[in-house]
């Protein structure tokens, strides 16, 4: 119980540092919350639980292909914000293309022979 504890706060801990970091230095939080964090704790801590590194290979191969189709929201939030008049619209609308380029890189993927 108390290594999920450990995982949990660790995990949660990079998000609110990133969101702090960001109130005082956007530059700074940019460059930290470009890193992947996220894949990189959740390999930490898939390989501590099953020492499986080939998982981390097939892991990192399917993240990836995925973190292709996140890429355009980033460059349209903020031409989205603008035309937009906000953040929630935005953001909703960048999730929304975004669910979009994932699935058509599944079907890409799937076209091309590739297996995740």
């Amino acid at each position: 119980m108390s290594y999920y504890l450990i995982k949990l706060f660790l995990s949660a801990g990079v998000i609110v540092l990133v969101t702090e970091i960001a109130k005082r230095n956007n530059a700074a939080a940019s460059i930290i919350h470009s890193l992947p964090l996220t894949s990189l704790l959740a390999f930490i801590w898939l390989y501590v639980e099953t020492k499986d590194s080939a998982l981390i290979g097939r892991h990192a191969f399917g993240t990836f292909w995925f973190v292709l189709p996140t890429l355009p929201m980033f460059i349209m939030m903020p031409w989205l914000i603008k035309k937009l008049g906000g953040f929630w619209p935005a953001f909703g609308t960048g999730i929304m293309l975004t669910v979009v380029l994932y699935f058509l890189t599944m079907r890409l993927l799937k076209a091309a022979n590739i297996t995740l």
